[in-house]
């Protein structure tokens, strides 16, 4: 049931039935008052209620879920789509087969696929929502391939004490670097260039 139409005395005894039938609560739903209660003659006779049409707002993550399994399905790929919360926000873990098509090289296609999602969950939400994608854990065995760079690049920095400068990195990646370097002592990282050909250079102070 998406939405009901409903009457009561008042406005707003119409709006609590409605929510109720749709067994929501009111920041999830849109309303729409088709008609203003009116008095019948002498406050008694040939009154009239309000009517109220109430309807649920779609649900940002599901439709995102939808859509990304869709795609999935269209790509021909045979897979799955769990939802996570974690402390950076919420994850949508793909698992299957042949996933490595969905990854794509350097998980470009992983990227593609998340801007997207995120797309379709944001278009009719009044509240930004952060969703990532991951496939068989790519992130965090990225993350892992990213830290270990980092310290291999920082200490040839440090070693030849010339500036290290890193293939281009989306936004979250060199996020990585930074992260993993910040507190190395005698190395300063800067990001250069204009995407999606901005990358990381690795400095001695």
């Amino acid at each position: 049931m998406r939405k009901v139409t409903v009457s009561g005395k008042t406005v707003d005894d119409a709006i609590e039935l409605g929510i109720s039938k749709l067994d929501t609560t009111k920041e999830y739903v849109t309303i729409n008052v088709l008609e203003e209660p009116q008095k019948g003659l002498f406050g008694i006779l040939g009154g009239k209620p309000a009517i109220v049409e109430v309807s649920l707002k779609p649900d940002p993550i599901k439709e995102a879920i939808v859509f990304l399994r869709d795609t999935i399905d269209k790509m021909g790929i045979s897979a799955s789509v769990d939802k996570e919360e974690r402390e950076e926000g919420l994850f949508l873990n793909i698992t299957g087969v042949d996933i490595g098509v969905l990854i794509g090289k350097r998980g470009q296609t992983l990227d593609s696929l998340q801007y997207l999602v995120n797309l379709v969950a944001n278009r009719q939400s009044s509240n930004y929502i952060r969703i990532y994608l991951d496939a068989e854990g790519y992130r965090d065995r990225r993350k892992e391939a990213l830290e270990i760079l980092a310290s291999r690049l920082s200490n040839k920095a440090l070693k030849t004490k010339r500036e290290v400068r890193l293939e281009p990195m989306n936004a979250h990646e060199r996020k990585i670097i930074h992260t993993a370097l910040q507190n190395v002592k005698g190395i300063s990282t800067y990001s250069d260039g204009v995407e999606p050909n901005r990358r990381i250079i690795v400095a001695p102070k």
